[in-house]
C-alpha cells in the first residue's frame, strides 16, 4: 500500500495573472458559450485524459460577474505572474525545507473539462526536495508548485456544462508528497501538518472549498489512482481505506480470471427482439423511446461481476460507472438478474443468442440514443477487458459515502507545454533572504508555546492548532480571556452548534466571540451557558444580551456582587440560626 498526497490551498491575494479580487460572489453580468478541443503537448502527443472529455461532445457556458476580467475570458493575454502569491509560495517551500528553482518557469497543462477557458491551466514549479516529519516518520515532498484555481461548476449537465468564471485564476499553493504514507490514518496526520503550515504563513483563504487534496493511492501490483478534489479532512483516512478495498478486489479478481482463462468479447450483440416483451425497467425505458440493447459476452466471468464475500465492492460497478461516464444511467448484468423487469426467459434468451455458458457473464448496455449506447459500450468492453490486468489508473471523483467513482483516465506529461505569454521569474538569493528572515512559525514549535503560555493540556492545543484556530484563540485571548475558556468556546461549543436547515454556516464574528466570553468572565451566565447562548445566536439573535435573554438565563447579578451576598448571607446563619437551635435546646 502507497500513498501520496497533493494538497491544493488558495492564497489570500489578487488573482494569480491579474489583479481581481479573489472573491466568489453569486453576481453575474455577463455569458458566453465555447466548446475546447485537445492539442498536442511539448511532445507533440495528445493527453489520454483530454481525449476522453473531448470524446463527450460538451459545450461550456461561463458566467463572469465583478471578479473577473477579460484575462479569465481568455480574450486578453495574462499579466505577469503576482508577486505577493510568489512570495508566499516560497515561503511553504522554506518551511518544507525544500529547494527552491532558480527561475520560475510557468507552463501549461491541458484541461479540457470546461474548467478552464483557455483549455488549459496555468501553473509552475517553484521548489523540489523537500521533507515533512510527522509522527516520528520522515516523509518526502516532491514539490512545491503555484498555479491557478479552476473555474466552479454550478450547473448544468449534457449537452451543456455551467461554470462561474470569479474562482478562476484565484492562485493556488499544490504541496505534493511522495508515496511514503502507508495508511488512511497517516495520510490524514500529514495532510493536517501541511495544512497547519500553510495556515502559519498567514496568508491562505479560509471556508469550505479553499483547500482540496488529490489522494494517490495503490496497492501492490496495482498502478496508481488518484482521487481528485477531496474537501472533507476528516475523511481521507476513509477514502484511502475503501480504495485500498477496491484495489484488492480488483486484483483479486484478475487472479480469478487468470485462473479461469476467462477474457472478454468487444464485439455488441444487439439483443433489442430478444427483450421487445421486458417489463417496467430500464430496458424497456430505452425501447420505448426506440433506443438500442447492446450486450457484451463476457465468458468466465460468472459470479464475478456481484456481491463478493467480505467487501461491498463490486466489480459489476465499476463497469457501470464506465457507463455512466459516457451519459448513461448504468448497465444491467448477468449476476443481478431476474430483475430490472428481465424474467428467467429473458436470460435463457439472451444466453442463446450470445452463445453462452453457465461460466459465462453478459452486460446490457441500453440507452434511448443508439449512438450514445454504442459510445458507452465501447468504455465498458475496454474496462471488462483491462479486468484481466487488475488496476488500471486512473482519476476518480470521491463521494459523500467515503467511496469513489470513475471520472476519466489518468493524465499524462503529454498534457504540459511551455506558457509563452507569462514571462520567467528568477528567484534571486536576495529575495530568498528575506523571505528566510520573516519565517512563520512552525505549528510544533506554536503548539508547545501554547501549552507553556496558556497552560493548555497538549490535545487541547493540538486541536487548536491543527483546527486552523491559532489567529482566533491568540486574537481573544489577547484581549484578556482565559485560554481554557477560549479553548472549549473555539473547540467544542462553536463546532457543536446545531445551525438550522437552510440557513448559512454559523460564524460568528470574533467581537461577537469577546463578548460571550466577557459575559462568562463577568459572571453573566455561567461557562456552561455558552451552548444555549450560541444555540440562539445561531437562530437569530440579533447580539450576545438578546441571546442571553432567548436562552431563558436572564440577567444574573455580577459576580462581585454575588459574593458579596453570599458571604452576609453565610455569616447571618452562622450568627443567628445555631444560637436560636442552642436556646431552645436550653
Amino acid at each position: 500500500m502507497k500513498v501520496g498526497l497533493e494538497v491544493h490551498q488558495q492564497l489570500a491575494t489578487a488573482k494569480l495573472f491579474c489583479r481581481c479580487p479573489s472573491e466568489l460572489t453569486d453576481r453575474t453580468d455577463a455569458s458566453f458559450v465555447r466548446s475546447l478541443r485537445p492539442a498536442g503537448g511539448e511532445e507533440r502527443t495528445v493527453d489520454a485524459a483530454a481525449t476522453f472529455q473531448a470524446s463527450r461532445g460538451l459545450a461550456y457556458r461561463y458566467e463572469s460577474g465583478p471578479s473577473n476580467c477579460l484575462v479569465e475570458s481568455d480574450e486578453e493575454p495574462p499579466r505577469p505572474i503576482n508577486d505577493e502569491a510568489l512570495d508566499v509560495a516560497l515561503t511553504v517551500a522554506l518551511l518544507l525545507r525544500a529547494r527552491p528553482v532558480d527561475e520560475i518557469q510557468v507552463m501549461r497543462k491541458i484541461v479540457v473539462d470546461g474548467s478552464n477557458t483557455t483549455g488549459f491551466q496555468r501553473t509552475a514549479l517553484v521548489a523540489v526536495d523537500g521533507v515533512l516529519e510527522v509522527g516520528g516518520r520522515r516523509h518526502e515532498v516532491l514539490s512545491v508548485c503555484l498555479e491557478e484555481d479552476a473555474a466552479r461548476r454550478v450547473g448544468g449537465g449534457e449537452p451543456e456544462v455551467a461554470y462561474r468564471l470569479d474562482r478562476l485564476g484565484i492562485p493556488l499553493v499544490e504541496v505534493a508528497t511522495g508515496p511514503t504514507i502507508a495508511s488512511g490514518a497517516e495520510a490524514r496526520e500529514v495532510a493536517q501538518e501541511i495544512g497547519a503550515l500553510l495556515r502559519a504563513t498567514r496568508r491562505v483563504r479560509r471556508g469550505i472549498g479553499t483547500v482540496r487534496e488529490d489522494l494517490n493511492v495503490s496497492a501492490d501490483g496495482g498502478h496508481r489512482v488518484e482521487i481528485k478534489g477531496v474537501q472533507e479532512l476528516r475523511k481521507i483516512g476513509e477514502y484511502v481505506d475503501r480504495e485500498e478495498a477496491r484495489q484488492r478486489l480488483l486484483l483479486e479478481i484478475r487472479g480469478e480470471l487468470e485462473r479461469r482463462g476467462a477474457r472478454a468479447e468487444p464485439e455488441a450483440v444487439e439483443v433489442a427482439g430478444e427483450l421487445a416483451d421486458a417489463g417496467d425497467g430500464p430496458i424497456a425505458s430505452a425501447l420505448r423511446h426506440g433506443g438500442t440493447v447492446l450486450a457484451l459476452r463476457l465468458p468466465g466471468f460468472a459470479g464475478l461481476l456481484g456481491p463478493r464475500p467480505g467487501t461491498d465492492e463490486r466489480f459489476g460497478r465499476e463497469l457501470a460507472e464506465q457507463a455512466r461516464a459516457a451519459g448513461l444511467g448504468g448497465i444491467v448484468h448477468s449476476d443481478e438478474l431476474p430483475a430490472y423487469g428481465l424474467t428467467d426467459e429473458h436470460v435463457r434468451r439472451l444466453r442463446a443468442r450470445l452463445g453462452s455458458a453457465d461460466a459465462d457473464a453478459f452486460v446490457l448496455v441500453a440507452d434511448r440514443s443508439p449512438d450514445r449506447a454504442r459510445r458507452a459500450f465501447a468504455h465498458v468492453a475496454a474496462r471488462a477487458a483491462h479486468a484481466r490486468v487488475g488496476v488500471p489508473g486512473e482519476t476518480r471523483d470521491p463521494l459523500p459515502d467515503g467511496r469513489s467513482r470513475y471520472s476519466r483516465p489518468l493524465p499524462g506529461r503529454d498534457r504540459m507545454y511551455p506558457e509563452t505569454d507569462v514571462p520567467p521569474v528568477p528567484v534571486t538569493a536576495a529575495r530568498l533572504a528575506r523571505l528566510e528572515q520573516a519565517l512563520p512559525e512552525r505549528p510544533g514549535a506554536t503548539l508547545a508555546r501554547l501549552e507553556r503560555e496558556h497552560r493548555l493540556a497538549a490535545e487541547l492545543a493540538r486541536q487548536i492548532v491543527y483546527g486552523g484556530e491559532v489567529d482566533r484563540f491568540e486574537e481573544l485571548t489577547a484581549r484578556g480571556h482565559a485560554g481554557p475558556l477560549v479553548a472549549r468556546l473555539l473547540i467544542q461549543e462553536l463546532p457543536a452548534v446545531a445551525v438550522p436547515a437552510g440557513a448559512p454556516a454559523f460564524d460568528p464574528p470574533l467581537a461577537t466571540l469577546d463578548r460571550l466570553l466577557a459575559a462568562v468572565g463577568s459572571g453573566a451566565i455561567a461557562k456552561e451557558g455558552l451552548a444555549p447562548v450560541l444555540a440562539a445566536l445561531a437562530r437569530g439573535a440579533p447580539e450576545v444580551d438578546a441571546a442571553i435573554r432567548d436562552a431563558g438565563l436572564g440577567a444574573r447579578p455580577p459576580r462581585s456582587w454575588r459574593r458579596s451576598w453570599s458571604a452576609s448571607s453565610a455569616g447571618s446563619s452562622r450568627s443567628c440560626a445555631p444560637a436560636g437551635r442552642r436556646r431552645s435546646r436550653r
